[in-house]
This record gives structure tokens, sequence and C-alpha cells, in this order.
């Protein structure tokens, strides 16, 4: 049977300070990883992460940076080779989403998801690359949504870009799984996190989500974790190009 371990992996993980990035960190560590750890904006969760994986025996380097900036992508990557020496697992985890009908937002909201959603993976991803096709190993996740199925008003750039991610993930495992990378990535359903509260509401309202669910519950930011898990370990080895959702089968 294959275990379910990362010990002696490095993973890099952005928005790593709260919602999914948080959780995927500390079952990272859990499992053994050491973790580099990026925020923007939410530095006292990725200090929260690496406080427990130093607590566990892991390695964790918390990095401030924005990962819209070509800049912060080359520091961030060298910082993570200089303290740890490789990448084993990168998660394109940063993400930000403008609610609003389409026909009244404008170019800037529009660059708010895609620079964020789109470029930063693309540049994040590109700067990893090279050492991960020298070590013949590596393993990308990309965090997509269930919107890249099936879309939402008030978030339509929003969903194009998990679209997009969806299908640059399958497009990019062809290019790269001759050097042993699998790239694969996750679609969370309509998970309560802070950024998600336009679609999850009101307890009310999550409580009428989750009767209408097949599971008759909502998810949490650890069942997109144990995804990433199985997606980061040995256990996924023939695994690429694919979307798992996360939803509890809201949508089929």
């Amino acid at each position: 049977m294959t275990e379910m371990s990362l010990s002696g992996k490095v993973a890099l993980i952005t928005g790593a300070g709260r919602g999914f990035g948080q959780a995927i960190g500390e079952l990272f560590a859990a499992e053994g990883a050491d973790l580099a750890l990026n925020y923007l904006n939410s530095q006292a969760g990725c200090e929260q992460v690496a406080v427990q994986a130093r607590a566990a025996g892991r390695r964790a380097l918390v990095l401030q940076g924005d990962v819209r900036q070509e800049s912060a992508i080359k520091d961030l990557v060298a910082r993570c080779l200089e303290e740890f020496g490789r990448i084993d697992i990168l998660v394109n985890n940063a993400g930000v989403m403008t609610v609003g009908e389409f026909a009244e937002t404008d170019r800037a909201d529009w660059d708010a998801d895609i620079q964020t959603n789109i470029y930063g993976p693309l540049m994040l991803t590109r700067e990893v690359l090279p050492h991960m096709i020298e070590r013949r190993s590596g393993r990308i996740i990309n965090l997509s949504s269930q919107l890249a199925i099936n879309g939402a008003a008030e978030v339509a750039v929003y969903s194009g870009t998990k679209g997009f991610i969806r299908i640059w993930t399958q497009a990019l495992a062809k290019e790269v799984g001759q050097f042993n990378i699998n790239v694969n990535c996750i679609g969370p359903g309509a998970i309560p996190t802070d950024m998600s509260e336009h679609f999850t509401g009101t307890e009310e309202q999550r409580e009428r989500s989750a009767a209408r669910n097949p599971l008759r519950h909502l998810g949490v930011p650890h069942d997109v974790a144990e995804c990433a898990l199985f997606l980061a370990t040995d256990a996924s080895n023939f695994i690429t190009g694919q979307m798992l959702v996360v939803n509890g089968g809201s949508i089929m």
C-alpha cells in the first residue's frame, strides 16, 4: 500500500495564511513536509502554520510577497531554494474574487482577478519548473474552482480565470509529464471561507445549501487539503492533467 506521506519533501504554498492555503499547509506539515508559506496580507495565519510545523519537527519559512509581481515571484523562489535546496511541491492557491454584475465592472476589476488568479500561477510555475525539470521530479497543484465547470452570476471574470486554470493544467501536464512532473488542479465547491462568503452566505443560507447537497452537509477547507495531500503524494503517481472537484456532489 502506498503511504500518504510527505516526509523529506518541500512544499511552496501561496496564499497560505488563510482558507484553503492555511489548511493545506497544516496538513502537509503534519504529514512530514517542510514548508515555504507565502502571503500578501495574512501574515498571522502563516505564522500560525509555521509554529505548528516547527512543533512537529518540520522547517517552515514565512515569506511575504505579491504573486502579481514578477520580481516578488523570483525572490520567493530564490529564498525557498536557498533555505531548502529544493521545491518538490508547488501549490498555486493565492486567489481573489471580485463580485459584481459584469456590465457594472471595469478594467480595474478584471485586472484584480486576472493578475492574481492567472498571472500569479503562470509566473510562479515558470520560475519553479526549470528546477523540477532538472531534478526530473515535481508536483504542481493548482486551485481552480467548481465555477470552472458551471460559472456563476456576479463572478463572471473570476469564473473565467478558474476555467483558464483548469485547461492550462491539462495543457501543462502534457508538456512536462516527460520530466516526471504531475500537474493537477482542485475544484472546490461552495465551501465556507472568508473569500466565498458571497456564495455561502448566512448560517441559515448555509443550512439550506447543505440540505440540498447529496451528502447533506457542506465541506470545510480541510476537505480540500486532504485532496491536495493525495495529489502531492505517491498515491497519485499515475494521475495528471485532472481536476478533482470537492463539492459533496452539488454538481456532477
